[in-house]
């Protein structure tokens, strides 16, 4: 039995792997609370996907500026990662096991994917979403879509003006 457990075969990915997550583990755990790496790193992953889909959208329908990401995306990032900070030293106030935790943090999850996955579908790649994930993403597409008109004919308003 010992014996597998000491073959494991160490490749370059893995021990990198191992140094980040020895690094980041103990600051999850002091901030969120212990036994929440998991929903932590789905947090994380769910966002990175949010900004790399919507970076994606907005430089297809050329509505990508700069100063939207680093002005409001930023904070707005630091913000989402603050609820469940808050939400875990608000259990641990109350006394409940990760309530507060769990109930923001998969909200957060969830539309962040719905973010996520609408902002996929203006990036072109819809045809890798099934119809039955669409109809759960209409209102957040249409909002998208919506947004991104306005913020197009302000940029083309604003180049118009300059010259």
């Amino acid at each position: 039995m010992f014996k597998q457990w000491l073959s494991v075969d160490v490749t370059e990915g893995r021990a990198i792997a191992a140094i980040i997550g020895a690094a980041i583990a103990p600051w999850v755990s002091l901030i969120y609370g212990n036994g929440r790496l998991i929903p932590i790193v789905l947090l994380i992953v769910v966002i990175a996907l949010d900004w790399i889909t919507g970076i994606s959208a907005a430089l297809k329908d050329k509505t990508f500026s700069s100063e939207y990401g680093l002005r409001q995306g930023v904070p707005r990032t630091l913000f989402l990662f603050a609820l469940p900070a808050l939400a875990n030293l608000l259990d641990a106030m109350l006394g409940v096991p990760g309530l507060l935790f769990y109930a923001i943090t998969l909200g957060i999850i969830y539309h962040t994917w719905q973010s996520l996955t609408a902002n996929a579908y203006r990036a072109g790649w819809g045809k890798w979403i099934p119809q039955s994930v669409m109809s759960h993403i209409e209102s957040e597409l249409k909002n998208k879509v919506d947004r991104a008109s306005k913020n197009k004919s302000e940029f083309k308003g604003g180049n118009e003006n300059v010259n």
